[in-house]
């Protein structure tokens, strides 16, 4: 523990499904499901330390819109991924249950970065290492 005040464990996540949201995580990330409280709760933990991921599921969830619109349900926060190869990462997330966004930005080389969606549809992006 340090002597500051507040320290950052972890950052918890919604989604409809929330056993496919965590074993996609759990996968991409290499990391463990280390509890959870049957289907609805889920804790992730980086075998290596560092900041947590909790999964919740959520009966009204409904997944934000990308690229963004107005009037529909924004995308809240996504995470930044580095990788060591792209393709692999995008295969990896796909047989997780992700997808490959439709929309990609035209000012991203996509040789180097893709927007990904997770199984509740947040989108996430892949990028790699060294960028």
């Amino acid at each position: 523990m340090s002597d500051r005040p507040v320290t950052l464990v972890g950052v918890c996540i919604d989604g409809s499904d929330g056993s496919a949201l965590a074993n996609f995580y759990a996968g991409l990330l290499g990391w463990e499901i280390t509890a959870n409280d049957g289907d609805e709760w889920f804790q992730l933990r980086d075998p290596d330390g560092g900041v947590g991921l909790n999964i919740q599921q959520e009966a009204g969830y409904r997944p934000p819109v990308w690229p963004e619109k107005s009037g529909e349900q924004q995308k809240m926060m996504h995470f930044e991924v580095e990788v060591v190869d792209l393709d692999d990462a995008v295969d990896l997330a796909l047989r997780l249950g992700g997808s490959e966004a439709s929309f990609q930005p035209p000012d991203r080389d996509q040789s180097r970065i893709r927007v990904m969606l997770d199984p509740a549809g947040h989108p996430l992006c892949l990028f790699l290492h060294g960028e």
